[in-house]
């Protein structure tokens, strides 16, 4: 058990959502997503947290869309959980960032690309924020407990690891789902990134393609092969995303998909009753 954002979470606890639009395009953007996205959860009875990024630094083009940047994007999500009321989730890529994150959001995640690099890993326990560790894509999943390890061993039990798909030849990812039940068996709390998993990383042209069609498929997969958290990202209108378009589920998608999970779930005794 763990608990983020004052929510326990593990097995036989509720399934905890984490959703939200991959980057801040704009600050009426956000706070519009993040009203929708509250009242959908809140609807289907699921802890719920938002999660948007300020930067996205890791870009297959340097010409990509990255965000307003660590102070502006701080400031939108700080509104976003004191008017909204939501719980907060967005990412970190240097050290320098956690400490200024740490103040306004209440779970920091650590991307897949760093999952490895263990002054953030230390530094992101530390600030004695729930911790997102996505499980890189080239980390197999009985190896991503070490790097857990290393945010538990600096006190910080509430680490959940995220699966996002496995590099699968070029272009492609590949979601084994015998992983799950490997990292619950080391003791983890997992969840699913049903979006970063439909990706074509570098596929299109300059950018990161995606088969959004895929995402209920996987969804109800990792449902049945054993979750605690399920993390995708939700736009109004994907296919004008700034960024990750190709991916992203529309509202309705996120609303269809996370029931479809709820189903599984209580059919199989993992999600408790109401």
């Amino acid at each position: 058990m763990i608990t983020l954002a004052g929510h326990t979470v593990g097995p036989g606890q509720k399934l905890f959502v984490i959703a939200g639009p991959d980057v801040i395009e704009s600050e009426e953007l956000a706070l519009r997503h993040a009203h929708l996205l509250k009242g959908i959860t809140a609807r289907l009875g699921v802890p719920y947290a938002f999660k948007c990024s300020y930067d996205k630094a890791n870009r297959t083009s340097g010409k990509s869309f990255r965000g307003p940047g660590l102070k502006e994007g701080l400031r939108v999500l700080r509104r976003i959980r004191e008017e909204v009321g939501v719980p907060i989730l967005t990412d970190v890529h240097d050290i320098s960032q956690v400490g200024p994150a740490a103040e306004v959001v209440d779970i920091i995640q650590i991307p897949a690309f760093l999952c490895r690099q263990t002054d953030l890993v230390e530094a992101v326990a530390r600030s004695g924020r729930g911790v997102n560790l996505k499980k890189g894509q080239f980390v197999a999943p009985k190896d991503i407990v070490h790097s857990a390890r290393k945010a538990m061993e600096c006190g910080n039990p509430n680490v959940l690891v995220t699966e996002r798909g496995a590099s699968f030849g070029y272009n492609n990812l590949v979601v084994d789902m015998r992983g799950f039940l490997q990292m619950r068996e080391a003791g983890l709390s997992v969840c699913f990134d049903a979006t970063h998993s439909v990706q074509l990383p570098s596929a299109g042209n300059g950018e990161t393609a995606g088969e959004r069609k895929f995402v209920p498929l996987l969804s109800r997969a990792a449902a049945a092969a054993g979750i605690d958290a399920l993390f995708t990202e939700v736009h109004e209108d994907p296919d004008r995303a700034l960024c990750d378009g190709p991916c992203s589920l529309t509202p309705q998608m996120f609303e269809d998909v996370v029931q479809s999970v709820l189903s599984i779930r209580r059919a199989l005794g993992h999600e408790p009753a109401v």
